[in-house]
């Protein structure tokens, strides 16, 4: 994996005319605001004839005109052969306030005040809170603690907790690292938050060949960033935690581990930190039959790679996030494709989805100052999730037909059906079909770049939405009575979203185990920790996942920053355990469901969406602003935490 400096400043040795040419590729709004760096001139970002028109998210150039793009660029080109020649040398860093500037100048607005400290820290233009490489020595040997599981989250705790010098051990199911992008291969598999964004703050990449990279290249970062920073030593793989007690005298967990072998270990910890996904257990649907099928079937996350799809008529069972992705990838190999739909799905257009990043991107990111840095704030601020109001449910809009929760929402609607009306052309049966009948954004909302929606006209591709009545030796038959001959199936039918922790045994106080304590309603404070279980924290716990913006990777950063603060506190002041109280528990809780039910994600009129539990509840989403989770996470509040 490529390591180049976090800020860009690898030197230059490429000539006038290469360089000329590479600068045709990058992104004019990101490269004005390397040039202030890059020439301590402000000027940049406030030339009225080169300046950004618009922003929308994923897209890169601001909505110049070609003329104002190429006029930057011609402009750009002798300052940035001045700082080659000069050896790298860089005038004084902005000021604060220009760098403000600056984040409005990319935006396109201007940017509220109380969200300048997220972005400010997201920016980390002066490298603070970025990790060494380098082992520290293992500072506090008697606080062991146990990380169960190795995807993003897992991870980034690792490195938290090496630098910090205190000794654990990562348990992963799983043969490698890397969570849902080790397991996931299924074809068309890739990320749907832009690669520049989806990587660590301290540990960015210019070795990204797509701006939305594909499942192989996530997990080689993932293993990369394990390698670097020597977090392989601490991992036991194919490995599983069956189940975590609490010793309320002794004040410790006992983690028992059950590895692929079947040999069982037991492992004492001060704490534990919980970096379970909840897209990774397999949720296969309820359907009469399932086992009755002749032909080769399995999950999306378990694609059987051995299965030559080549020529077969191949049934596709669920066309929401994973199945949106599989099926224009395979349709030109298969003889037919049966995509049975049991929802429609929102999208929206993004030009980027499939698109490569150009070489001139790559040599900007790795040689011009801080361009990395502010390309990653232009992905980031018009889906950074500051602005809520969008998914609100306005409480005087009459929503009987269900169809929308405000004005806002039903101009999000039209715009999204245009876009989708346009992409299908004269076909009003097929534009029938695709239509949700539901608000807007209320489900996960997909990214089409045209892909999706040019598969659905193929003369081999049939998008049904009649209900599946049961799986037979030969195929699908339908609710109607067809049967639909299949030589394939795949499931594409989702995960359980909703069972934290499961399958596992977690125990806590007086014998209390997790589940008893949360039913069917999970919740933690700050989505962190629940009190009855000391010393026990939640990375994507409950009510952390993001619907509006933003991505987990963010997310992760904000909790372990929060977790490893606890952890300072237990060993500085020589404690046995931390924990919420149960009145700032309950009160987060309160507050939690009072806002989720003012979202679209809560509304009525949104079903069949793997958000809500059995009972239409929702205990998975967040529903703060990314700066304000970012803001509660920045330090914990120790006043609301028992302390032993």
């Amino acid at each position: 994996m490529s390591t180049p400096d976090l800020f860009g400043r690898t030197p230059i040795t490429d000539d006038d005319e290469t360089i000329a040419r590479l600068l045709d590729d990058v992104s004019v709004p990101t490269l004005l605001c390397a040039m202030v760096h890059i020439t301590g001139d402000p000027a940049w970002i406030r030339d009225e004839e080169i300046k950004p028109q618009g922003l929308f998210l994923n897209i890169y150039d601001g909505f110049m005109s070609p003329e104002a793009q190429a006029e930057a660029r011609a402009r750009a080109l002798p300052h940035i052969l001045a700082f080659r020649d000069s050896g790298g040398e860089l005038p004084p860093p902005p000021s604060a306030e220009l760098v403000q500037e600056m984040m409005a100048f990319i935006g396109c607005a201007e940017i509220p005040d109380d969200t300048v400290p997220m972005m400010l820290s997201e920016l980390n233009l002066d490298a603070e809170g970025v990790p060494s490489p380098e082992a520290p020595p293992v500072a506090h040997s008697d606080f062991p603690v146990v990380v169960i599981g190795c995807g993003q989250s897992g991870l980034l705790a690792g490195i938290r907790l090496r630098e910090a010098g205190i000794p654990f051990t990562i348990i992963d199911k799983n043969a490698g690292p890397g969570g849902t992008w080790w397991e996931n291969s299924y074809p068309g598999a890739r990320v749907d938050v832009g690669s520049h964004f989806y990587c660590y703050s301290f540990e960015p990449a210019d070795h990204w060949t797509e701006y939305f990279s594909q499942h192989a290249e996530l997990r080689d970062y993932f293993v990369g960033v394990m390698h670097k920073y020597g977090i392989d030593e601490h991992c036991r793989f194919e490995t599983e935690v069956e189940a975590a007690t609490y010793d309320e005298a002794a004040g410790t967990w006992t983690v028992r581990v059950r590895a692929a072998d079947g040999t069982v270990d037991e492992l004492p910890a001060r704490a534990v930190i919980s970096a379970v996904g909840s897209l990774n257990r397999p949720k296969l649907p309820d359907i009469p039959g399932i086992d009755d099928f002749d032909g080769p079937s399995f999950h999306s996350i378990r694609w059987d790679h051995s299965v030559d799809v080549t020529g077969t008529r191949f049934a596709l069972v669920g066309a929401g996030a994973t199945g949106f992705q599989i099926a224009p990838t395979i349709a030109d190999q298969v003889e037919q494709l049966n995509v049975f739909q049991r929802t429609a799905q929102w999208m929206f257009p993004n030009p980027n989805y499939h698109e490569p990043v150009p070489d001139g991107m790559k040599w900007a990111i790795r040689h011009l100052p801080y361009f990395g840095r502010w390309f990653r704030f232009l992905i980031l601020w018009p889906g950074a999730g500051v602005d809520l109001s969008g998914p609100r449910i306005d409480p005087d809009w009459d929503d009987s037909d269900g169809l929308a929760v405000s004005q806002r929402n039903k101009s999000t609607r039209d715009f999204f059906l245009g876009f989708m009306a346009e992409q299908i052309g004269d076909d009003p049966d097929l534009l029938a079909k695709i239509t949700p009948d539901y608000p807007a954004t209320g489900k996960r909302t997909l990214q089409d770049n045209g892909s999706w929606l040019g598969c659905l006209k193929k003369d081999n591709v049939d998008l049904i939405r009649t209900g599946i009545e049961r799986i037979e030796a030969g195929g699908i038959r339908t609710t109607d009575g067809v049967l639909h001959e299949a030589d394939v199936i795949c499931y594409a039918t989702g995960f359980r979203h909703n069972d934290f922790l499961w399958p596992m045994e977690i125990t806590g106080r007086n014998g209390q185990t997790l589940r008893a304590f949360w039913g069917d309603e999970p919740a933690a404070y700050l989505g962190i920790t629940m009190p009855g279980f000391p010393n026990l924290f939640c990375m994507y716990g409950p009510g952390t996942n993001l619907a509006s913006g933003g991505s987990l990777i963010f997310h992760s950063e904000c909790q372990i920053t929060y977790i490893m603060q606890c952890i300072d506190k237990l060993i500085a002041n020589d404690l046995t355990s931390i924990e919420p109280t149960s009145d700032a528990y309950d009160t987060y809780v309160t507050e939690y469901r009072d806002e989720i039910g003012q979202m679209v994600w809560s509304h009525w009129a949104v079903k069949n969406t793997h958000y809500k539990n059995a009972k239409g509840d929702i205990h998975t989403l967040s529903p703060w602003p990314l700066h304000v989770y970012q803001s509660w996470t920045r330090a914990p509040d120790f006043e609301k935490f028992e302390l032993g």
